[in-house]
């Protein structure tokens, strides 16, 4: 896919998404966004998958945003900005609509589009050396209301604004201060955290955790556009379940539960 700069592979209900463009320390181009939207999709149908982890390739960047060497030919004009935007925005909303958690894995930077990316992950974990920002300002670049929303969501508007006008970077310590990540993480650390973590949330009830994911998106959304059916209708799904028997029951037998997502 994208010229194997997207790897996709499974293992014990951990679906992986790795960015595989280390000498461009990741960067993002269309094509691959929209094989790394394919892999997304294919994580999504697979019921073997219970949790998606996104990271990039080597120990320098998650992602860094997009390939600036590929703007004059790629988003030099109005039509090529629409096509490519069409194409980075399917696979935000991929991400936001895969009904799986997501966690982005962090070491290095993670910059710009590479920011984006991680922003629509339900969880971001980094390593104690990442760097974050958005260099629009730098670039004389401009996002919209849906790209900017989420990360006011995240850190309020003032360190949003803070981020934008500078174009500077903030290190892991702060990032998290604001709300930006989760946890940080020593970098020789990350990798086993984030697979003990995601191995946590495999062995849990999916459908718990869909009903969570699901109804917390839209609790962000404002009041007239929260979708009540569709929150009723998970939430209903977990209490009409076969895993909602066997929390029971391996509760009162002290034992752990064993969820078939059914």
């Amino acid at each position: 896919m994208a010229d194997d700069k997207i790897l996709a592979s499974q293992r014990d209900g951990i679906g992986s998404l790795v960015f595989n463009h280390p000498e461009k320390r990741n960067a993002l181009s269309p094509d691959m966004a929209l094989a790394a939207a394919d892999a997304i999709e294919n994580f999504a149908r697979d019921a073997s998958v219970r949790v998606i982890v996104l990271s990039g390739a080597g120990d320098r960047a998650f992602v860094s945003g997009g390939d600036i060497s590929r703007f004059e030919s790629e988003r030099a004009t109005p039509e090529q900005m629409a096509e490519y935007s069409r194409k980075s925005a399917r696979f935000r909303a991929t991400l936001l609509d895969a009904g799986k958690p997501t966690i982005a894995k962090i070491r290095g930077y993670c910059l710009g589009g590479g920011l984006s990316v991680a922003l629509n992950c339900d969880l971001r974990f980094c390593a104690d050396e990442s760097q974050f920002g958005i260099p629009a300002a730098r670039l004389g670049i401009g996002y919209g209301v849906e790209r900017l929303a989420q990360l006011v969501q995240l850190v309020g508007p003032s360190v949003a604004k803070d981020m934008l006008f500078s174009g500077r970077r903030l290190h892991a310590d702060e990032a998290l201060r604001v709300g930006l990540v989760n946890q940080v993480v020593a970098a020789s650390e990350l990798d086993e955290f984030v697979a003990r973590y995601a191995a946590t949330l495999a062995a849990n009830a999916p459908l718990s955790i869909i009903a969570a994911k699901r109804v917390i998106d839209e609790i962000m959304k404002d009041g007239q556009e929260r979708d009540h059916a569709l929150c009723e209708r998970v939430i209903g799904n977990c209490f009409a379940s076969q895993d909602y028997i066997e929390g029971r029951r391996a509760f009162m037998e002290k034992r752990k539960p064993v969820f078939g997502g059914t």
